[in-house]
């Protein structure tokens, strides 16, 4: 699974992050923040927090808006 890492300016593109790579920042540190891009569907956001609190993490997820647009969100994810 891919998902998309949230843009740092706004005309530029997303960058992908997988699974693994998640899954070894939070091995490492045990408590991750992570942004992921508006382009991300919200079912694959769920199959992750599926997926980490199968593994006994807690998982947080809210949308955050930076803009009055309603295209202008993004999706923060903490893992525990």
């Amino acid at each position: 699974m891919e998902l998309k890492i949230a843009r740092s300016e706004h005309p530029g593109k997303p960058r992908k992050i997988d699974l693994k790579k998640i899954n070894d920042m939070v091995e490492k540190e045990e408590s991750v923040i992570l942004y992921f891009d508006r382009d991300n569907s919200h079912k694959d956001l769920l199959e992750l927090q599926d997926k980490f609190e199968s593994m006994g993490k807690s998982f947080y997820m809210r949308e955050v808006r930076y803009g009055l647009s309603d295209s202008e969100y993004m999706y923060e994810v903490h893992i525990l």
